[in-house]
Order: C-alpha cells, then sequence, then structure tokens
C-alpha cells in the first residue's frame, strides 16, 4: 500500500513539474531576444557598434570617427561579460526611424575637417573599416555583386578608394529599407524589449495587441557630395529631397582638409512575409552551405571507418592474448613470461609514478574542467538557447561555466594525486595549482595582447575595471570551489592497482623508432575529423561571419571525442606490448597532439586565408589567440585520451591472474 502511494505521489508530482514547464514554455520566447510590437509612428532609435576590420582585427570607437553624434549626449547600452571581452561598444546613434514613415532626412554638417580627422578617415577606408549599425537587435546588412555573385555583408564601410582615381570618399549618405510584419495576437502583452532586459510574453491579460515587428534591415551606403552652405541652415531631422547615389566621382564627398561633410540618410519601411521568430534566417545562411554539409559528412564518414577497423583489430588482439593467458596454467604462465615479451612483462611497473606527476594531475584537472565546459555549452547551443541575439552571452555562459566546474576539476586532479602518491599529503597544493595553471596562461597572453590594444587605442583593450572582475571571479569563485573539490577528492575512495609495483624499475628495451614520433603522428587522426570544422569556426571569429551549425559542432565534437581515446589506448598498448611501462605522459599527448596540428593549421590559415590581414599588431594579436585555443584544446583531447588509457589499463591488468 505504501510504495503504491509513494509512486502515485511520484506521478503528481512529475505531472505538476511538466505542467509548470510547459506554463513557462507557453510564457517566453526561447531563446535570444523578446518581440517588440511598434505601432504607426513610434520612433525608433538605432544604435552603433564597433567599427571592425578584417584586415587589422582591431576595433575602434564608432565617435572616434568625425560623425553625427546623438543631441542627448553619447549613451553607452549595458554590456555583458562576453561583449566587453570581444571588443564590442554599443552606443547610441542620432538615426530615428518613425515606424510606417518613409522619410529623407538631413543630420548634421561637420565642421572642416583637421589634418588629423582627414588621416583619420584615409586610415580607416584603407583598412576596410565596416560601420556596425543595430535597429531592433538586427544587425544592418548589405548586399554586392562580385563577379556576379551575390554576397551578403553586415555593416557597411567607412569609405572607399575607386581604382580610377587617387582620392578617398567618406560614406555620408545611407539608403535603409526596414523590413516589418504586421502583428496581431489575443492574449498577449509585450513587455520589455529583450534586448536591454527579461521581455516577458504574459498570457494573464486576455487584450489584443497588433502592431509591427522589425524582421528585416538592410542598407546602401552613398558618397553625395553636398554644399554645405545650403546644408547648414537645415535643423537636425529636417526633411530633404531623395538622393540618388552617384555614379560620377565628381558627386561624391571627398575626404580633404577643410572640407565640410553632410549627413543624411533615408528609410523606406517595407512589408514582409518573414515572422519575427524567421528573421535571424537571412543573417545565419552560411556561403557554400552544399560544400559544409558534404565536406562534414565525407569526414565523418571516413574517420567512423578507420576508427571501426582500428577498434576491431584491437579488441581481438587484447582479447586473444588475455584468453590465451588465461587458459595457461601458474608453472606454463612463468614459463610464457619467460619466453615472450609484450604487455605481461611490465606488470610490475605499469603503474609505477611517472614523472612529473604533479603536473600531469594538474593538466589532466584542467582539461576536466575545460571539456565539461565545451560539452555544457555545445549542447545547449545546438538546442538553442545561445542565440546570435544575444551578444556576447556564449562567452559569458563558457566563463561562468568554467568557473563553477572548478569544484570538478579539484575533485579529480586531487583524486588521481591520491591514487599517485597513496596518500592525501600536498592536495592544497595540487588544488591551488589547478585553480592557476590554465587560468594563469590566459592571462599572461591576454595581458601581453591588452598593453597591444592599449598602444593602438583599440576598443578591443580589456579596461582595468573588467580585469578586477575577471580578478574576483577568478579568486572569489574558481579558487574556492577549486579547493572544495579538492577537498571532496580527499575524501573519495583512491582508485586501487589491480597489481603491486617492483621496488627496482624493469629496463625498457631499446625502441626501433623514437617514441616521440608516434606520438605525433597519433595527432593527425583526431585533426582529420576536426580540421574541416575548425576553417569554419576560425572564419566566424575572423571573417566577421556567424557561425550557428552546432548541430554539426556537437556531432565532431562527439567524434572527436571517440577518436581521441581511440587513438590514445591504441598507442598505450603498443608501447605496452614493447615493453615501455611509462606510458603516463605518451597517452596524454597521443591525443593532445592534435592541439600541435591545429596550431600549425591556424598559421596556415593566416597565412593563405586572412591575407588581407595586415600589420605585426594584427598577427600578434591572431597567433596569441590561436595560442591559447590550442592550449585549451591539448588540455582538453589530451584528458580525454589519458583517462581512457588509464582506465583501459586497470582493467587489462585487473582480468590477469597475478601471484
Amino acid at each position: 500500500m505504501a510504495p503504491s502511494l509513494i509512486s502515485r505521489t511520484k506521478y503528481l508530482a512529475a505531472l505538476l513539474f511538466l505542467a509548470l514547464i510547459l506554463q513557462t514554455c507557453n510564457g517566453f520566447y526561447l531563446p535570444g531576444s523578446y518581440m517588440h510590437t511598434y505601432s504607426n509612428g513610434d520612433e525608433i532609435y538605432a544604435k552603433v557598434n564597433s567599427l571592425t576590420s578584417i584586415e587589422t582585427e582591431l576595433p575602434f570607437s564608432y565617435y572616434s570617427l568625425p560623425y553625427c553624434k546623438p543631441q542627448g549626449g553619447i549613451k553607452k547600452s549595458a554590456e555583458n561579460l562576453g561583449e566587453l571581452l570581444m571588443g564590442d561598444q554599443i552606443d547610441n546613434s542620432p538615426y530615428r526611424f518613425r515606424m510606417n514613415v518613409n522619410e529623407s532626412v538631413y543630420l548634421c554638417t561637420t565642421p572642416p575637417l583637421s589634418e588629423n580627422e582627414v588621416k583619420l578617415l584615409k586610415q580607416r577606408t584603407h583598412d576596410l573599416y565596416q560601420v556596425n549599425m543595430i535597429l531592433d537587435n538586427l544587425p544592418v546588412m548589405r548586399f554586392t555583386n562580385q563577379n556576379g555573385v551575390k554576397i551578403q555583408w553586415t555593416g557597411f564601410p567607412v569609405g572607399y578608394s575607386p581604382p580610377s582615381s587617387n582620392d578617398d570618399f567618406i560614406i555620408n549618405h545611407l539608403k535603409f529599407k526596414v523590413f516589418i510584419h504586421e502583428y496581431e495576437g489575443a492574449g498577449v502583452e509585450i513587455i520589455g524589449t529583450g534586448e536591454e532586459g527579461m521581455g516577458v510574453i504574459s498570457e494573464a491579460d486576455k487584450k489584443k495587441a497588433s502592431g509591427y515587428e522589425i524582421v528585416g534591415f538592410e542598407v546602401v551606403p552613398c558618397s553625395v557630395k553636398y554644399d554645405p552652405e545650403k546644408m547648414t541652415k537645415l535643423h537636425t531631422y529636417d526633411s530633404i529631397k531623395t538622393v540618388s547615389c552617384p555614379q560620377e566621382l565628381e558627386n561624391s564627398q571627398i575626404i580633404r582638409e577643410r572640407e565640410r561633410v553632410s549627413f543624411t540618410y533615408e528609410v523606406e519601411f517595407l512589408k514582409s512575409n518573414v515572422r519575427w521568430p524567421s528573421r535571424w534566417d537571412a543573417y545565419l545562411k552560411m556561403e557554400g552551405a552544399r560544400v559544409h554539409w558534404f565536406s562534414i559528412l565525407n569526414s565523418l564518414m571516413v574517420i567512423f571507418f578507420l576508427a571501426g577497423i582500428v577498434f576491431v583489430i584491437f579488441l581481438r588482439t587484447v582479447r586473444r592474448d588475455l584468453a590465451r593467458y588465461e587458459e595457461l596454467d601458474k608453472e606454463a604462465q612463468a614459463q610464457m613470461n619467460e619466453e615472450l615479451s609484450g604487455w605481461k612483462l611490465v606488470v610490475g611497473d605499469v603503474f609505477r609514478e611517472p614523472n612529473h606527476s604533479k603536473l600531469l594531475c594538474v593538466m589532466v584537472a584542467d582539461g576536466v574542467q575545460i571539456t565539461g565546459m565545451a560539452v555544457v555549452t555545445i549542447v545547449f547551443a545546438a538546442l538553442g538557447f545561445m542565440s546570435p541575439a544575444s551578444r556576447g552571452m556564449l562567452l559569458t555562459g563558457m566563463i561562468l561555466l568554467y568557473l563553477f566546474l572548478g569544484i570538478a576539476a579539484g575533485y579529480v586532479g586531487v583524486r588521481m594525486w591520491r591514487t599517485i602518491k597513496g596518500s592525501s599529503e600536498g592536495w592544497r597544493s595540487v588544488s591551488w595549482s589547478i585553480a592557476c595553471f590554465f587560468p594563469g596562461i590566459v592571462f599572461v597572453i591576454l595581458t601581453v595582447l591588452n598593453f597591444i590594444l592599449w598602444g593602438s587605442k583599440s576598443t578591443g583593450a580589456i579596461p582595468i575595471s573588467l580585469y578586477f572582475v575577471l580578478l574576483s571571479l577568478w579568486f572569489c569563485i574558481s579558487v574556492p570551489l577549486t579547493l572544495l573539490g579538492g577537498l571532496l577528492g580527499t575524501r573519495a575512495e583512491p582508485i586501487e592497482y589491480p597489481v603491486r609495483t617492483n621496488q627496482i624499475p624493469r629496463e625498457i628495451p631499446p625502441h626501433k623508432y623514437p617514441s616521440w614520433l608516434l606520438v605525433l603522428g597519433a595527432g593527425t587522426l583526431p585533426f582529420g575529423t576536426l580540421f574541416i570544422e575548425l576553417f569554419f569556426i576560425l572564419s566566424s571569429i575572423w571573417l566577421g561571419r556567424f557561425y550557428y551549425v552546432f548541430g554539426f559542432l556537437l556531432v565532431v565534437f562527439t567524434l572527436l571525442v571517440i577518436v581521441c581515446a581511440e587513438v590514445s589506448v591504441v598507442l598505450t598498448y603498443m608501447h605496452l606490448c614493447v615493453e615501455d611501462w611509462m606510458w603516463w605522459w605518451k597517452a596524454f599527448y597521443a591525443s593532445g597532439s592534435v592541439a600541435l596540428y591545429v596550431f600549425l593549421y591556424s598559421i596556415n590559415y593566416l597565412v593563405f586565408d586572412l591575407r588581407s590581414l595586415s600589420g605585426s599588431v594584427s598577427a600578434t594579436l591572431y597567433l596569441g589567440y590561436s595560442l591559447i585555443m590550442a592550449i585549451a584544446i591539448m588540455l582538453s583531447t589530451g584528458t580525454i585520451g589519458f583517462l581512457t588509457s588509464f582506465y583501459f589499463v586497470h582493467y587489462l591488468f585487473s582480468s590477469v591472474k597475478i601471484d
């Protein structure tokens, strides 16, 4: 009777929990920003992000150039941790739109350009800097035709330098197209914009809400020469005649000292059948999608095929050895040990403490932390919780996950330390090393890069205040949690070795080929699963493209984990077969060596795919960030390979009868 009552209570509780989830899903839009409807005539102000360039990768503030400023002064938008680290600086702008009102508007006329302003405008033009404008959380988009191919860009250039002229021209007139979708809903109330806070769609009030949603934002940039004497008589937002973009250079606004530049824009509202939840689809279309899909599928098939063959051969070999060993009696086993060589002869040395055991524990623990962060982030992104509309949330989420996973890193590192040493002595030192090893490396590299960015006066430089925030997060959250994890590791049962270790180490016979050659070669197979996806990831980071195929990334990551585990186990078995019992570090670097190929591929990408990247500063930034990525990949993949090999060796020798 009692068990029946308990099961019924659990069943009702599960139903209640499911109902709450369904109610929550009905009340919120997941993921990303929340819908905001506008009525006819409602004023909407565009925002501006940092100026960016694929040539320098150094972001600069929009108002570092002589652009028109808002009447109420420049106000920065609230930015999250990820936006600050990525160099985003979102400010308000004077560009005003009135819902469903098509108009041509005058903004301002600059004072005569100074020598420094002309130099800066020319430099930003030559470096292909883009202005990034945002309306209702949508980046502005433009289209160009190159060799008959329509190419999509986000943002518009600061200026342009025609090949037929030695002069540079500034973009001072913008033709906007705002695509809107008429919305009508019953029992829906819109609260907030989602961009600046949590927006809720409540069903509490049974009212009708109707209006227009912004579902697209495009621009055609122009350079138009105006008469400054006539334009200065106008006031901000005065109407002007519609301007057609001039084809002749003499009618374009040249960048020259003492020139006065007038800024204008026009806006046209167009009805669209695109609904609000689908408005980001246009941004997330990847160029060469067919090539992307077929390349990934081909890579998956090849790697699965190779890994399957290796795994089948490996299982057959080990099972045959074990079967032969178990079938013999003790006397025959002793005779077999004298006659045969192989992994059976290193039974008294296979669990001998490795060199630099503390460093190995620290690196494995940090690898667990990085791998856990990657798994959770990729899964949540694949499920759609990391919307590109939420700028910086991906990086912010990764940092917070890394901080809180310190408890797992401390636990794994200290438990492994106890297993190797046989006692908990020195666990605090191990925990502190775990908390400071990888973050310390990243901190040193970022500090060096930050001094370079400060010297360039880029908005990509991390402010001093953010440094203190990061240090506070590090020492107030990550370190205590790592120490807590270490404490839990001291109380956990250490892993018992299945065999005793001899007092005198066995001599390792000379190898025909050096071990490091096998270790380096082993990294090529995991790299084969990764390099195609790596190209798209690097393109999204350095060429300003959106990356949102996290479903594919999840598949590739899963495959990478499997291949790293198999490669490391196979290499460990090969070393044990030639009586090399020093397998610990080799198991780690067998899969971790993929990081070397990732870094070399990053250099290849810099040389052949980022040809537009100019200057030693930009190259240094690229290599610095690539080095951080390679170290993280080494720790993650090395940890996967080592832990798999450890449990394989433990299983292998626990299956053998030893006196």
